[in-house]
């Protein structure tokens, strides 16, 4: 190994060739070997090979190493050009390490990385989350949680946010929450929360913003558990964008804006932990709830309807305000009875009893407009109108099941439904039948890596189109003319 005195001797030779330094391998390769000897020469060497690491781009890889032998606090000195990548991935995998000392040189390193070339440290961070050990994915992603957002704004820009967000999409797609610890989970949903602005005070009016929530929280809801919560997320739902439903705006042409962001609710709400304003977010949810629970019309004094029509009954609306309700009402069992006043109980009963009567109608025609499509008929079964007919069939009961529930003296959140479009579970031949009734909220089947999520999705129907699919039935007209209407008292 060279000593002292060698290693003067080549970085000479270097120095006094300014122009033709790039022809000395020999000489760097020399400096290059100073880092196996004593303290002097290594010191030397740090010096001397930093000074002449962009002339020997064929060394590239040797000089790295032979820094990273020497100190890993100069690594990001060298993270020029096409040797970022080779720098991130020796940072990542150095995140495994366990001296707290050494661990934070690595996070600080990354973090100077980051302020050279966001986009493309955010590759090699990626890639680790995606094949790495499980230690260094869960550190990589702890560190994209954590120390992201204590970057100034010119590094953490909006196209290194939106390609944050994209990355994490990919990664959610490719895998499943089974390849990742409770602890790599909570840090994948703490990321994409971070994403979505859950600190910020949410804009329904803006596009983006709307989309960017439903966007995160999609991401997000395959990975929250009975050990994994999605408190957060539901409190904020709650709390902003239940109050502004009505006039949430989207970008995407035909898509019920409200409806998905309900139904993201609902997958939320079996995951919820202890909520800190449980009483004040469950009391938003139930007003939300009676906005789309009418009270049944005024009689006329000739016995006729005093209004110009019955009022729509919004099915797939109520199933995710009513499954959301007994979810976390299921934390606050005496919320009816002791947290409204009486008169307040009273209105919800008559708006419950006006909506079941109306369900009652609505599930014997579903079941009439069924009947005989089986055998012969199975292949026209296949239609999307009859999947329509089957799904507001499932909603429906849905809805009477857990209404059913709300009459009991006192009041119960005890019921549970399988989601109207949610797959029904298969049961293999002798295994123990599942009730009737399941919940929703169980963790889905594991399955293989880089089995994508969109695969595992079942057909979804348009929004509210049961109404207008049972041939020739017309809800409101039956509605009229074979309930009767109940005056409020």
């Amino acid at each position: 190994m060279p000593m002292v005195e060698e290693l003067y001797g080549n970085y000479g030779i270097m120095a006094d060739t300014t122009e033709r330094v790039g022809q000395h391998k020999d000489a760097y390769q020399v400096i290059l070997d100073g880092v196996k000897g004593g303290t002097k020469e290594k010191r030397l060497a740090a010096q001397f090979i930093l000074k002449f690491f962009k002339h020997i781009t064929e060394l590239a890889d040797s000089a790295i190493n032979a820094q990273l032998d020497l100190s890993i606090k100069e690594l990001p000195q060298f993270t020029t050009g096409e040797n970022l990548p080779r720098v991130a991935d020796i940072l990542m995998q150095l995140l495994e390490t366990d001296g707290s000392a050494e661990f934070n040189l690595v996070n600080n390193a990354l973090l100077s990385i980051f302020n050279m070339d966001g986009k493309g440290t955010l590759g090699s961070l990626f890639s680790q989350i995606l094949q790495g050990e499980d230690i260094v994915r869960e550190r990589a992603i702890k560190f994209l949680s954590t120390k992201l957002k204590t970057l100034p704004d010119e590094v953490l820009t909006k196209e290194v946010e939106e390609l944050i967000l994209t990355e994490s999409e990919h990664v959610l797609e490719d895998v499943t929450h089974e390849e990742f610890t409770v602890s790599g989970r909570q840090q994948l949903v703490k990321l994409v929360a971070e994403q979505a602005d859950l600190e910020q005070t949410f804009n329904p009016s803006d596009p983006e913003c709307v989309g960017r929530l439903l966007q995160c929280t999609q991401q997000a809801v395959p990975f929250f558990s009975k050990t994994v919560h999605s408190t957060r997320s539901v409190t904020y739902f709650c709390e902003q964008v239940l109050p502004n439903l009505g006039i949430l705006t989207t970008a995407v042409e035909g898509l019920d804006i409200q409806l998905e962001v309900l139904k993201l609710l609902v997958e939320m709400s079996s995951f919820c932990g202890d909520v800190e304003k449980l009483e004040t977010n469950l009391g938003k949810l139930f007003d939300k709830l009676l906005e789309y629970m009418p009270l049944p019309p005024e009689e006329a004094e000739n016995g006729g309807n005093a209004g110009d029509e019955e009022p729509k009954l919004q099915f797939s609306y109520v199933e995710c305000l009513l499954y959301s309700f007994h979810q976390l009402g299921q934390k606050l069992p005496d919320f009816l009875t002791a947290k409204l006043n009486a008169e307040k109980l009273k209105d919800f009963k008559i708006r419950l009893q006006y909506f079941a009567r109306g369900l009652q109608v609505y599930i014997r025609q579903l079941h009439l407009a069924l009947q005989g499509e089986t055998g012969e008929n199975r292949r026209e079964q296949k239609t999307e109108e009859n999947k329509i007919k089957v799904v507001a069939l499932k909603a429906t009961n849905n809805i009477n099941v857990l209404i059913k529930d709300l009459f009991h003296i006192p009041p119960s959140c005890k019921s549970t439904v399988t989601l109207s479009w949610k797959p029904v579970q298969k049961v293999e031949i002798g295994q123990k039948r599942a009730s009737e009734y399941t919940t929703s909220g169980s963790p889905p089947q594991k399955s293989s890596a880089g089995q994508k999520r969109d695969a595992r999705q079942i057909y979804n129907p348009p929004s509210e189109k049961y109404s207008s699919n049972l041939g020739n039935f017309n809800y409101e007209r039956s509605l009229q003319g074979k309930l009767g209407h109940t005056k409020k008292s």
